[in-house]
């Protein structure tokens, strides 16, 4: 009974929403998906409550407005602020509510399970976004010369 009342205590803390700001500006889509509906645009630097984490989307909440941003859109902490370091009884929540301790940062996205492999279908919107990522060969040796870098040959492992 003791320890049913002692995390009953907890609970408050576990389900706390963690401040966030957003690093670029971002769509806020309904679903954790890129081809989902998107509910509102938010600005650079617009202050969220991160809810939910599902592979590499957190479900935040923005004013009236929830829904899923990518991951990497995302700086922990509140505005302007730096991350601080956790310790005590803060870290040990940390690790209750999210898995980890704050002593370790790392950002990641799970693969595809088979179920979504085999639903999988190109999305041509998202490619066609690639293309401003690119960049052309002369782009690209303009952008060596200023960094004084120099082409090299490497041999593959064998």
């Amino acid at each position: 009974m003791r320890a049913l009342l002692l995390v009953l205590a907890f609970v408050p803390f576990l389900a706390a929403a963690e401040p966030a700001t957003l690093a670029r500006a971002t769509e806020l889509k309904k679903e954790p998906a890129t081809d989902a509906d998107t509910v509102a645009r938010l600005p650079e630097n617009a202050a969220v409550e991160a809810l939910e984490r599902k592979g590499g989307w957190t479900r935040v909440k923005s004013g009236t407005d929830e829904g899923w941003v990518r991951m990497l859109a995302l700086r922990f902490g509140g505005p302007g602020e730096a991350k601080k370091g956790d310790s005590g009884v803060t870290q040990l929540f940390n690790v209750a509510r999210t898995g980890t301790s704050g002593a370790q940062v790392t950002t990641g996205a799970r693969g595809l399970d088979a179920d979504q492999l085999a639903s999988a279908q190109p999305n041509p919107a998202e490619l066609s976004k690639m293309a401003d990522f690119a960049a052309n060969a002369d782009a690209a040796a303009s952008f060596a010369a200023k960094g004084k870098l120099a082409a090299q040959s490497v041999e593959y492992p064998k």
